[in-house]
């Protein structure tokens, strides 16, 4: 039997309008559920709850909170094998990935019920005679929290864990491809002690939800991650409206690969951040720019590499990458594989799609050669397992290479070299870089975000949260 699942509006579990089914992408005969549509006033109805707890939420005791959010926590956390079977089923990440993604949701939420009771503030001495000045930190009020498909549980986490934990009410439209992870975060919200109001979930398009939330006066900040092209949509919408933004949209990372590289973190660094979770990582790796004194070895090494690589089912034991998460993604990916080749590209190996038992979107990873930094797939997101490699004469011209880009979010090197090491780290035009270690991968306490096109507004994560989801107030007493 089809379960439906209906949306989260005022502490009340609200039927939609109409239903769509969550297909398992490894197995199209696998129908997870079917998941409500949100119609416009709907998206009014949960705006307007949330703005109804508001005010009290605002100036709850933090203890309150940091109880809620540190008992959310710890419920992911116990069902973190469930919840990340879950993940795989309907986004296409491996189980392991998918456990993996849980646990972190659930540390985001523990890492964020500490924040509640870290909340401090300033007072400074006036340049007037007995006077004293407060510098405080108070919550925006109500946040609009829009979500990818790529990472269905993680990506909600740290969203709306610090925009509860700041005092904020959140009305969240997951990805209407994942909306699975999110119904089952919701589910375990509402039962954590947090006021009706204070949470809500409306899922369904993003042209009736996503734009309903954001052009929605009661709204008063907007959080998402997603396209460039709709976060730039998003931004001006915002900006019209004088509210508070919040965008990730993607990048085209640089992997840099020196003579000086220890050839198997070379490679492994690159195959990693280039393929597993099907590429399908705003912080993959898909450009590898490697110094000629090492090119042939490592394109060699990584295509050794590449054939160990098992592509199949997300909940198979020993796969290593499952589907693409849909047949639009699957048909860009094998767009982008033609484009490269009429380009002038050569592949290496893989690009095809794979045929398995069960019907699903699975794609051998695709490793280009001989490519240059003006082709279209050295220079737009494809968003896939798709990785162009890029030759180059020495680290100069890397580094050059790897900013040519209208992208900015994570850039990696390989090196033995502190001197390279420490420029690279500098000069990198990203908003996070790695050293040795796979563009792909970052701690839930630390900021994230990147630069140029890849992230607008506060950083994501961390003690960083609290720039957004807070708005600074100063306060003068003369007793």
């Amino acid at each position: 039997m089809i379960i439906r699942h209906d949306n989260l509006i005022g502490g009340q579990w609200r039927p939609g309008f109409s239903y769509t089914a969550n297909v398992n992408p490894s197995d199209l005969n696998d129908v997870i559920g079917e998941y409500a549509q949100a119609d416009t006033g709907q998206v009014h109805e949960a705006i307007e709850a949330a703005q109804a707890a508001s005010s009290a939420w605002a100036i709850s005791g933090i203890q309150v909170r940091a109880d809620a959010l540190d008992k959310i926590g710890n419920e992911i956390l116990v069902r973190r094998e469930e919840l990340g079977t879950l993940l795989a089923r309907e986004e296409g990440k491996t189980k392991a990935e998918g456990i993996g993604e849980a646990v972190r949701a659930g540390n985001i939420f523990k890492f964020f019920a500490a924040e509640c009771l870290r909340m401090n503030g300033e007072t400074i001495p006036s340049v007037r005679p007995g006077i004293t000045v407060e510098v405080t930190r108070e919550p925006v009020g109500v946040v609009g929290i829009i979500t990818p498909w790529n990472f269905p549980i993680a990506i909600p986490a740290w969203k709306v864990a610090p925009a509860l934990a700041y005092g904020n009410c959140v009305v969240l439209k997951p990805a209407e491809l994942v909306p699975g992870c999110a119904w089952a975060l919701a589910e375990i919200i509402s039962r954590s002690g947090i006021p009706a109001g204070v949470f809500n979930l409306v899922m369904g398009s993003g042209r009736i939800v996503g734009d309903g939330i954001v052009n929605h006066p009661g709204i008063n900040a907007i959080s998402f991650t997603g396209s460039q092209g709709v976060g730039a949509q998003i931004a001006l919408s915002c900006a019209n409206n004088l509210k508070k933004v919040q965008l990730e949209m993607g990048g085209k990372n640089p992997q840099i690969i020196l003579d000086d590289a220890d050839l198997n973190i070379a490679v492994e660094l690159s195959v990693q951040s280039a393929f597993y979770s099907t590429g399908q990582r705003c912080t993959a790796s898909s450009r590898l720019i490697v110094t000629e004194g090492i090119y042939q070895r490592f394109i060699e090494a990584t295509i050794a590499r590449m054939s160990k690589i098992t592509v199949g089912h997300a909940l198979t034991a020993g796969t290593d990458i499952g589907p693409v998460s849909s047949k639009s993604q699957l048909d860009q990916d094998l767009n982008y594989v033609d484009i490269a080749k009429s380009e002038g590209g050569r592949l290496q190996t893989g690009g095809e799609r794979v045929k398995l038992a069960t019907d699903g979107f699975y794609m051998a990873p695709a490793l280009f050669t001989d490519t240059t930094t003006a082709m279209r797939i050295n220079r737009e997101e494809v968003f896939g397992p798709v990785a162009s490699v890029i030759r180059v004469k020495d680290y100069e011209e890397a580094l050059a290479i790897a900013n040519d880009t209208p992208f900015g979010l994570s850039a990696g090197i390989a090196t033995t070299s502190l001197k390279y090491a420490s420029h690279f780290k500098r000069h990198s035009q990203a908003g996070m870089v790695m050293v040795n270690l796979p563009t792909a991968g970052v701690d839930y306490h630390v900021p994230f975000g990147g630069r140029k096109g890849s992230s607008y507004g506060p950083r994501e994560q961390g003690t960083y949260a609290r720039e957004f989801f807070t708005t600074v107030k100063t306060a003068y007493t003369l007793p």
